[in-house]
């Protein structure tokens, strides 16, 4: 199965930005849709942005739409997901996921570990 691996989480003040990457082994990265996801302790798992296999449609969650974005470079089967004007309330642990794409998202299939973002306020 495919294995996910997120990087490029750190600490950083309000205003900061941050390029979170999400590297994949296998041979078919390609053929599924990609999404970031994030929680805090006590919350429920929280979609923030998702593309398509080739790379089109991306969709974002009101909270961070013309802030982030999200793409990928399937020769490198790497999702990333840029972070501008951070907020403290963009504090979390950050999942890369891939499945098959649904309206307004994915069906996840595959997770990695996940990658800690914490802002400052």
């Amino acid at each position: 199965q495919m294995q996910l691996l997120e990087s490029g989480g750190g600490l950083v003040q309000t205003g900061d930005s941050l390029r979170l990457s999400c590297a994949a082994s296998g041979r078919f990265f390609h053929a599924y849709s990609a999404a970031w996801f994030r929680q805090v302790p006590g919350k429920e798992r929280e979609f923030v942005a998702s593309i398509s296999y080739t790379g089109g449609s991306p969709y974002y969650a009101d909270s961070v739409k013309d802030r982030f974005t999200i793409s990928r470079d399937n020769a490198k089967n790497t999702v990333y997901l840029q972070m501008d004007d951070l907020k403290a309330e963009d504090t979390g642990v950050y999942y890369c996921a891939t499945g098959p794409k649904k309206v307004g998202g994915i069906n996840p299939r595959y997770w990695g570990q996940g990658t800690q973002v914490t802002v400052s306020s």
